[in-house]
């Protein structure tokens, strides 16, 4: 099974840490969370602040020359075991593909380390063929929604920090899987700690970030699979007054994310917990019940049509076939149809 982003960046970055350098890394992809930390990492190891003086050059894509790249990485270091050499922006770099000549002699005392975002390059191409044989090549992919919780909880693993998981999914539900919006949020967090104190609950999340305990995608969602209807329509409310925090597009994809894999659990042979685990890829046993509720309180048919009727209200919020309903109206119709 190929590797995921984080399980990449995680070995990549213990090999860092353990100075078992690669003469070249290539790190691109869309998220560039990742490709920051793993060059952060490089540039506070691999010399000391000494050496930075004479042995660390960065360049940047949009002004930079590929031949001066390389003659530059072609150099010995002074008084240092390695010299760094990063190039930033790589995806602006005009004749990036020159760097193959580099790539395939490189200097065992450079580490050239090649920042591409927003983007990936062909791994059939020369250059990046080169770098495999001799380097690192880390693809930096978006995490999918359902990663995020897990991303949050190690990130906060790191720091001696815990999390339950009701709260990371709170996280989750209000930032999605933007992590240059999540991070900002999590060190509030951290900062946000009482003294003593090396948990992050629902109440520090309430307080700090603004999201209420009990009035968010996560209990409403709660409340629709348990079929509390008491406990739905008065967290429909909360949204309908704060519409501009509670988006009807945000708990639509929420709800139409649980009911599609909802309805992966009905093909199931076996709906136990640990099948429905490993059909939807949870690492966590905490969501699975969910599920297993789920299977208990609606039908296949049921879902289905729920699925279509998320389908059409999340086009009615959008105006179509929508002269005048608002957000809260649509939404309090949704849930009465999903429930009843």
């Amino acid at each position: 099974m190929a590797a995921t982003t984080q399980s990449s960046f995680n070995a990549i970055r213990n090999d860092i840490l353990q100075r078992r350098f690669k003469p070249v890394y290539l790190f691109m992809g869309e998220e560039s969370y990742f490709i920051d930390v793993l060059t952060d990492l490089l540039s506070d190891t691999v010399l000391t602040e000494t050496e930075k003086d004479f042995n660390m050059l960065t360049f940047y894509g949009v002004d930079a020359d590929v031949n001066l790249i390389i003659a530059s990485a072609r150099r010995f270091p002074m008084m240092a075991k390695y010299q760094l050499v990063i190039v930033k922006e790589a995806q602006n770099l005009d004749k990036f593909e020159l760097l193959d000549l580099y790539a395939k002699n490189p200097m065992p005392s450079t580490i050239l380390v090649i920042n591409y975002k927003h983007g990936s390059i062909d791994k059939r191409k020369a250059v990046v063929k080169s770098i495999l044989k001799i380097g690192e090549v880390f693809e930096s992919k978006k995490l999918y929604e359902n990663q995020i919780p897990t991303f949050i909880q190690s990130w906060l693993k790191e720091k001696e920090i815990g999390i339950d998981e009701k709260s990371a999914q709170m996280l989750t539900d209000f930032v999605g899987n933007d992590i240059s919006k999540l991070i900002p949020q999590l060190q509030k967090l951290e900062v946000s700690l009482p003294e003593g104190q090396r948990r992050i609950t629902s109440e520090l999340i309430e307080k700090n970030v603004g999201i209420s305990k009990d009035y968010n995608n996560f209990e409403l969602q709660k409340a629709i699979i348990t079929k509390n209807v008491v406990a739905a329509n008065r967290i429909v409310d909360y949204f309908d007054k704060n519409p501009k925090e509670n988006p009807m597009m945000a708990t639509i994809a929420i709800l139409f994310n649980y009911f599609s894999n909802l309805l992966e659990c009905f093909w199931l042979p076996n709906k136990d917990e640990q099948s429905v685990m490993n059909a939807l890829n949870m690492r966590s046993a905490f969501f699975v019940r969910d599920y297993m509720i789920g299977l208990k309180n609606y039908s296949a048919q049921k879902v289905m049509q729920i699925i279509s009727d998320l389908r059409t209200f999340d086009a009615r919020s959008k105006g179509v076939d929508n002269i005048s309903a608002s957000q809260g109206y649509l939404l309090r119709e949704l849930i009465y149809r999903i429930m009843h």
